[in-house]
C-alpha cells in the first residue's frame, strides 16, 4: 500500500515539473505577441502554432496560439493541428577525398585532385535551431606547387642576388621530394620611384648607386620571371638581374606583394598550394606612408602592370596590413618572409596579422634560402585553417576540431589542426545557426575553404520564416467577417484597416461607445473587468508581465493565479486555478486543494488508523478519546502502559515470581500465553490486530520480553521469551587486585611527593646559608673567635742611642 502511495506520488510531481517546464520554455514564445504562425515560429526553436480552429477561449488573443509544444498540447491541440517545421540539411556534391601516392602513374590535373569533403549542400534554417554537418580534410600527397620568389633588390642585398641565381634548379630537385608538379617565378622590387624614396636627379635616376658600382634604375615592381616548371630559364632570367638602389631604409614591398597577389594571369597562378617567398633585409613601408611623397589616394588592390613594370606606384599609396591580409586569402596565396636576424622580430608580428604566413631566417648573403623555403613550407602545410566568407546578417557559425591524436578544440581553436602530415585526415563538426530571418527572406550562400586552398565548401542557406499552412491560406474568406482577412493556419491576418480577432472593425470603430458595452457584464460598469481592452466589441485580455498568468473569459473575468493557495503555492500545488476556482488532482479536496484524502499519514505503529482512536481528516489524526493525543492519536499521558499493566501476570505465570505469585490463578488468568525461543520469534508489527512490544524487568532485576495483542474477538494473547536476561555477577579477582594495586600506587606516590617536597626545602636553605655567606663582613680566612697564645709587645727604648 505504501509503495502505492509513493508512486502516486512521483507521478504527481513528475507532472508539476513537467508543466513548470513547459510554461517556462514557452514564455518566449507567448512575450513574442505573434499574429501569424511565422512570427511564432521566428520566436525560437521551442515554439509551435495551434491551427486548430477552435483552439481559443473566449478573451484570448490570436497569439496565444503560439506557445511551446508541450504546452500546446496540455491546452487540447492535437499533433496534427501543430505547425512546427524544423531545420535540415542535404548535400548536392560529396566526392571522396583523393588517395594516391607519389610518382603512381595516374597523373590527375590539379582540379580533379580532392582534399576537402563535401564539396555542397543546403542547409534549411530555422531561427534559433542550428544546422551541423562534417566537413573532412585530407592533405593530398604529389600536390602540385606554385611558388613565387619575390626579391629586395636594394643595394644592401648585392650578395644575396649572386646566391639566388642558381635557386631555380636546386630548388628543383629539393621540390622533387615532394610534389611531381612544381612550377617556380621571380619577381623584384625597390620602392616607390618619387623623392623623398629615391634621388630624382637624372643621374641617380640612370645609376643610383655611388662610386662606380654599375646599378640598374630603380623601380618599384618587377615580374621578371612568370610561373614556369623551367628551373634554367629561372637561373638565365635571373642571373640577368641587377642591383638598384634607393634612399631610405624601408623598403616597398607591400605594393609588389599586392601586385603579385592580384595580377594572376600574368604572374600564370593555377587553382594548386600558392607560395610566395618575400625576401629582404629591410622593413617595409604600408599605408600612410606615402603622404611623405604626396601621395594620398588609398591602394586600389587592382593589377596594374604593364610590361611587367607595376606603373601605378606614384599614384596610389602603400596597402594596408589588412588590406594585404584580404587579397592574400582571396587568392589562396601563402607567404614566407625570409628576412635577415636583424628584422625578425617585425616581420614574427606580421606574421600574426597574415593567416598562413611563416617567418625564417636568411642568411646574410641568402646562402640557405632552399633550406629555408623547405622548413616553411613543411610548417604552412602541417596545418589547416578553415575561414568562412562573410555571413548574412543574423547567421553565425562555429567549428569544432578533431585533429589528430584525440586532440578536440572548440571556438576560434575549434578552426584549426596543427601537425598533419601528408595523407592525414583531419574532420571538423560545424554548427550553422539563424538567428533572425532576412528581412526579404531571400536564400543566401557562404563558403568554408582551408586558408591557402582553392577548394571550399559551398553552402546554400534557406531561411524557414513562413509556415506550410500559410501558403494554403484562403485570401478574403468569408470566416473574416465578410472577406476582410486572409483565412490561414486557423486565425484570420486583417486586411490593411481591419483589426479585431475576425477582422470584424475597422481602426475607425475601435474607441466608439456602442462597442463597448458588449464588452460589460450585466449591471457592471467595468469594461472587460478591468482586465481587458474592448476591440470591436470583444473583449481581449491584457498580458501579465509572468506570462504564466493570464486573463481569460468572454469580460476576462477569468485568470489562472487568483485561486486560494495553501504553503503559498496556487491550490496547494496539488490543483491547477481555473477561473478562480481550483480544480484538485486526485486523491486531494478543499478549496485551496490542501486537504488530502490519503490516510497512510495517519496510520498507526499498529496498522490501525489513527490507533483506533480518531479519525483521518485531510491526511491528519483527529482523536475522538481526549486521553490520546499526538499525529496518530498513539500518545497517552496519563494511561498506565500496556507494559506495565500486564507486566506482573505474565511474569507470574511465565516463571513463577513476582508481586502476583500467590493469586496469579485469580487475577493472571485473562489472556492466552505463549512461550518462544527468543526475541526474533515474537510476533512484529504489520499483523492486523493491535500489538505491543515490551521489555520489563523482574525481581531478580532481569529483563524479560513479551508482546501484548487483542484479535477482532477481543482475545488478548502474549508471546513471552522463555529465557530472561540477567545481569552477571561482579568478578571478585580483579576487583581485589585493582584496590591492591591502587593503594600501593598511591603510597609510592605520596613517598615521591614527600621525597620532593623535601629536596626542594633542602635546596632552598642552602641556597640561603650561601647567600648569607657572601654577606659576612669578616675574614673568611680566620675564624672570629679564635684568640691566638702569642703575645708581641714592643721594647719603647730599643733602638734609641746611649747617652740620650
Amino acid at each position: 500500500m505504501a509503495e502505492t502511495k509513493l508512486l502516486m506520488w512521483a507521478g504527481i510531481l513528475c507532472c508539476l515539473i513537467w508543466n513548470g517546464f513547459a510554461q517556462q520554455g514557452g514564455s518566449d514564445c507567448i512575450k513574442a505577441n505573434a499574429k501569424s504562425c511565422g512570427e511564432c515560429i521566428q520566436a525560437g526553436p521551442n515554439c509551435g502554432w495551434c491551427k486548430k480552429t477552435d483552439f481559443l477561449q473566449e478573451g484570448e488573443p490570436t497569439s496565444a496560439r503560439c506557445d511551446d509544444l508541450a504546452a500546446l498540447k496540455s491546452k487540447g491541440c492535437p499533433m496534427k493541428d501543430i505547425e512546427d517545421p524544423r531545420g535540415s540539411k542535404q548535400v548536392l556534391e560529396d566526392r571522396e577525398v583523393t588517395n594516391r601516392k607519389i610518382g603512381a602513374a595516374e597523373k590527375l590535373k590539379p582540379e580533379a585532385i580532392t582534399q576537402i569533403q563535401p564539396q555542397k549542400l543546403v542547409l534549411k534554417l530555422r531561427v534559433g535551431e542550428p544546422q551541423t554537418f562534417s566537413l573532412k580534410f585530407k592533405r593530398a600527397e604529389d600536390y602540385p606547387i606554385d611558388l613565387y620568389y619575390l626579391m629586395d633588390l636594394s643595394y644592401s642585398m648585392k650578395d644575396d642576388l649572386e646566391n639566388v641565381k642558381s635557386l631555380g634548379t636546386a630548388l628543383m630537385l629539393e621540390m622533387e621530394k615532394i610534389t611531381s608538379d612544381f612550377r617556380i617565378g621571380f619577381g623584384s622590387f625597390v620602392e616607390k620611384t618619387v623623392m623623398p624614396y629615391i634621388s630624382t636627379t637624372p643621374a641617380k635616376l640612370r645609376n643610383p648607386c655611388t662610386g662606380d658600382q654599375n646599378c640598374t634604375s630603380p623601380f618599384s615592381y618587377k615580374n621578371v620571371l612568370s610561373l614556369t616548371s623551367e628551373g634554367n630559364k629561372f637561373n638565365e632570367l635571373v642571373g640577368k638581374q641587377h642591383i638598384s638602389g634607393n634612399l631610405d631604409s624601408p623598403e616597398g614591398g607591400f605594393d609588389a606583394i599586392m601586385q603579385v597577389a592580384v595580377c594572376g594571369e600574368q604572374i600564370g597562378w593555377r587553382n594548386v598550394t600558392r607560395l610566395l617567398v618575400f625576401s629582404t633585409d629591410a622593413g617595409f613601408h604600408f599605408a600612410g606612408d606615402g603622404k611623405l611623397g604626396g601621395i594620398v589616394l588609398p591602394n586600389d588592390g587592382k593589377c596594374h602592370l604593364e610590361n611587367n613594370m607595376y606603373t601605378m606606384s606614384h599614384y596610389y599609396d602603400y596597402p594596408s596590413i589588412a588590406h594585404l591580409v584580404q587579397k592574400l586569402s582571396e587568392n589562396n596565396i601563402q607567404t614566407i618572409f625570409a628576412v635577415t636576424e636583424e628584422f625578425q622580430a617585425v616581420y614574427k608580428e606580421l606574421k600574426n596579422l597574415i593567416p598562413k604566413s611563416a617567418v625564417g631566417t636568411l642568411s646574410s648573403n641568402s646562402s640557405n634560402v632552399i633550406q629555408l623555403i623547405i622548413d616553411a613550407y613543411n610548417s604552412l602545410s602541417s596545418e589547416v585553417i578553415l575561414e568562412n566568407s562573410k555571413l548574412p546578417k543574423g547567421v553565425t557559425i562555429s567549428y569544432k576540431s578533431f585533429c589528430k591524436n584525440g586532440v578536440n578544440d572548440t571556438q576560434e581553436d575549434g578552426r584549426k589542426c596543427s601537425n598533419i602530415s601528408i595523407g592525414d585526415e583531419v574532420k571538423f563538426e560545424i554548427n550553422v545557426t539563424a538567428n533572425e530571418c532576412p528581412k526579404k527572406g531571400q536564400n543566401e550562400t557562404i563558403k568554408i575553404k582551408p586558408l591557402g586552398f582553392t577548394e571550399e565548401v559551398e553552402i546554400h542557406l534557406q531561411f524557414i520564416c513562413e509556415c506550410q499552412c500559410q501558403s494554403e491560406g484562403e485570401p478574403n474568406s468569408p470566416a473574416c467577417h465578410e472577406g476582410n482577412g486572409t483565412f490561414e493556419c486557423g486565425a484570420c491576418r486583417c486586411n490593411e484597416g481591419r483589426i479585431g480577432r475576425l477582422c470584424e472593425c475597422s481602426t475607425d470603430e475601435v474607441n466608439s461607445e456602442d462597442m463597448d458595452a458588449y464588452c460589460r457584464r450585466e449591471n457592471s460598469t467595468e469594461i472587460c473587468s478591468n482586465n481587458g481592452e474592448c476591440i470591436c466589441g470583444q473583449c481581449v485580455c491584457k498580458k501579465r508581465e509572468n506570462t504564466n498568468e493570464v486573463y481569460s473569459g468572454k469580460y476576462c473575468e477569468c485568470d489562472n493565479f487568483n485561486c486560494d493557495r495553501s504553503n503559498g503555492l496556487i491550490c496547494g500545488g496539488n490543483g491547477i486555478c481555473k477561473c478562480r476556482v481550483c480544480e484538485c488532482f486526485p486523491n486531494f479536496t478543499g478549496s485551496a486543494c490542501d486537504c488530502s484524502l490519503d490516510t497512510f499519514p495517519c496510520m498507526a505503529s499498529n496498522g490501525q488508523i489513527c490507533n483506533g482512536r480518531g479519525t483521518c481528516e485531510c491526511g491528519t489524526c483527529n482523536c475522538t478519546d481526549p486521553k490520546f493525543q499526538g499525529p496518530t492519536c498513539e500518545m497517552c499521558q496519563t494511561c498506565l502502559g500496556v507494559c506495565a499493566e500486564h507486566k506482573d501476570c505474565v511474569q507470574c505465570r511465565a516463571f513463577d515470581k513476582g508481586e502476583k505469585k500467590e493469586t496469579c490463578s485469580q487475577e493472571c488468568m485473562h489472556f492466552n500465553m505463549t512461550r518462544v525461543e527468543s526475541r526474533d520469534k515474537l510476533p512484529q508489527p504489520g499483523q492486523p490486530d493491535p500489538l505491543s512490544h515490551c521489555k520489563e524487568k523482574d525481581v531478580d532485576d532481569c529483563w524479560f520480553y513479551f508482546t501484548y495483542s487483542v484479535n477482532s474477538n477481543g482475545e488478548a494473547n502474549v508471546h513471552v521469551v522463555e529465557t530472561p536476561e540477567c545481569p552477571s555477577g561482579p568478578d571478585i579477582i580483579p576487583i581485589v587486585a585493582g584496590v591492591v594495586a591502587g593503594i600501593v600506587l598511591i603510597g609510592l606516590a605520596l613517598l615521591l611527593i614527600w621525597k620532593l617536597l623535601m629536596i626542594i626545602h633542602d635546596r632552598r636553605e642552602f641556597a640561603k646559608f650561601e647567600k648569607e655567606k657572601m654577606n659576612a663582613k669578616w675574614d673568611t680566612q680566620e675564624n672570629p673567635i679564635y684568640k691566638s697564645p702569642i703575645n708581641n709587645f714592643k721594647n719603647p727604648n730599643y733602638g734609641r742611642k746611649a747617652g740620650l
